[in-house]
């Protein structure tokens, strides 16, 4: 199996120059001064998370004669923002296939950059979006399992080693494994003596177990469906496990309730919105300490997009 490489990797970063932010590092002045902490805030992207990177580096690979039939996504929400947002921008046709379960500020969101929305059981996301790029010659994006989509997320790698050339732990959500996959590749190849773990919730802990079995252990839908971190409800492909099993150091979990104190803690600490996917890194920061090595350590938060409703309720806990 072929593998993302840094070359791949850095003229990803060329393609998305224009459309992705170059998101900052931002210190944390708040946390512990023996752990030093800064964030890598992709809650900041135009579409409120990091997916951005990996949907505009795959729909400019797309061969100019094949973008006018569209392209097709299926996700829970901030993929799905990624490809219609980048869709609009490349003048293309997209049509975005969303559980029922996605938060409606996801899909009033990415109704609103003009992607034609379908929703449909949770179960049956990747059929439904399989049948309309088969009926409509579209090109599928899906969102982490494709070498492209890995090389788009890796340039935050690039970015984070830029800024802080020294960094020795990074910690990086995983899901469905193309964020972790692609910033891992970047890292390792540029600091090769720093430290990538992932994070999951408990709730959705499969990529822990099946790192710790060696293999794939596939949980079911309903099982992973249980956490709040909506974004964070996939599991990985045999692609993205291969990089994971390469490439990270460890991986660590954290708690519902862990998930909704660091949405709260970056809110009035740090000054950022995260949805609870993008708040795991600094719940593990803050409450796994034990489980991490020690050293200079970017967290990345890895999107925004939480209902005010949401918001609100976790501040008030």
């Amino acid at each position: 199996m072929n593998l993302t490489t840094l070359e791949d990797v850095t003229a990803a970063a060329e393609r998305i120059a224009d459309i992705a932010m170059r998101t900052p590092l931002l210190p944390g002045a708040w946390a512990d001064a023996h752990r030093p902490l800064w964030l890598k805030p992709e809650n900041l992207q135009p579409i409120g998370a990091f997916k951005i990177r990996g949907a505009a580096n795959a729909v400019a690979r797309i061969p100019v004669s094949e973008r006018a039939r569209g392209v097709v996504a299926y996700s829970s929400g901030n993929h799905a923002q990624a490809v219609a947002y980048v869709a609009k921008r490349f003048g293309i046709p997209a049509a975005i296939v969303v559980p029922e379960n996605t938060p409606a500020v996801k899909i009033e969101a990415t109704r609103a950059h003009g992607a034609e929305v379908v929703v449909v059981p949770i179960t049956d996301r990747e059929i439904v979006a399989e049948r309309l790029v088969a009926e409509r010659g579209a090109t599928l994006i899906p969102p982490f399992d494709h070498p492209d989509v890995i090389a788009g997320q890796g340039t935050i790698g690039l970015e984070i080693v830029a800024d802080l050339p020294d960094v020795e732990v990074v910690l990086v959500p995983v899901s469905g494994g193309g964020l972790a996959s692609g910033v891992a590749t970047a890292i390792k190849a540029l600091c090769p003596a720093a430290r990538v773990y992932g994070v999951e919730p408990a709730l959705a802990g499969d990529t822990a177990e099946s790192l710790a079995a060696g293999r794939l252990v596939r949980w079911s839908t309903q099982d992973r469906a249980r956490t709040i971190a909506d974004g964070l409800r996939a599991e990985p492909s045999e692609l993205t496990f291969a990089h994971l099993r390469k490439l990270l150091d460890g991986i660590v979990t954290v708690t519902e309730e862990e998930i909704r104190a660091a949405v709260a803690t970056l809110a009035t600490r740090a000054h950022l919105v995260a949805e609870p996917s993008g708040a795991v890194t600094t719940a593990a920061y803050l409450h796994r300490a034990a489980d991490l090595p020690r050293g200079r350590t970017v967290a990345i938060v890895s999107g925004g997009n939480l209902d005010p409703t949401e918001l609100a309720a976790m501040l008030s806990t």
